[in-house]
């Protein structure tokens, strides 16, 4: 199965001109986001529109999140090469992957069977193996999984629980959007630091809310 449709040139530069001028400037996050083929990641209805700047919806009432807030996000992450991540809501796969080329190894936790099953197909035919898929509550990460140099959330949270801050490595950082589930959260990064926690407000987004518990369907 070949997975890649080839998208149009002009959309594909549109893409890279869009996130430049919305303020991403690190070059290694744009050109991870110009390799990672998007098309493969939404819904096959709506891969003439997956590089337009907006989110889309993909199954089990979630969406993938607009190019710009992907990149941004993973730009604010300051990813190095031997970084072990957490993410929490794996959704169709495509953000774990954008993280997967910048950085040591991917955890990406999913409380939908059909999306968590979807995205690790997808993900293995991409040839992207340094990323696990795990079907979990992203509010309950195992003991077992260790502690992580970078936790990046992609639903919103009306607070961040203290036990997710505690899986942060020293000098690591986290990224969420924080707010009412209903209406417009902000992008807050906290890093961890010798004396706590060093939290600031970034920009203000949209994001589906972040569950906890293993969803009974779906």
């Amino acid at each position: 199965m070949n997975m890649a449709v080839n998208p149009d040139p002009t959309e594909k530069m549109m893409f890279q001109l869009t996130l430049r001028r919305r303020g991403v400037s690190d070059q290694a996050v744009l050109r991870t986001m110009e390799e990672v083929p998007r098309e493969v990641f939404v819904d096959p209805r709506d891969r003439n529109e997956a590089y337009r700047d907006s989110a889309l919806a993909i199954a089990c009432g979630q969406t993938i999140s607009q190019p710009f807030v992907v990149a941004y996000m993973t730009e604010q992450l300051k990813l190095q090469k031997d970084h072990r991540v957490l993410e929490i809501g794996t959704g169709s796969g495509y953000q774990a992957a954008v993280l997967s080329r910048l950085c040591k190894q991917v955890l990406t936790i999913e409380r939908y069977r059909t999306l968590a099953d979807g995205a690790r197909k997808r993900l293995e035919k991409l040839g992207y193996y340094n990323i696990e898929v795990l079907l979990g509550d992203g509010f309950d990460i195992p003991a077992g999984a260790g502690d992580f140099d970078r936790i990046i959330v992609t639903a919103a949270m009306e607070q961040i629980p203290e036990k997710l801050l505690e899986r942060l490595e020293p000098g690591g950082i986290l990224i969420a959007p924080v707010g009412p589930h209903q209406g417009i959260q902000t992008l807050v990064r906290v890093v961890r630091t010798e004396n706590g926690f060093d939290r600031k407000e970034l920009v203000d987004v949209r994001f589906v809310p972040a569950l906890p518990g293993i969803a009974r369907e779906l």
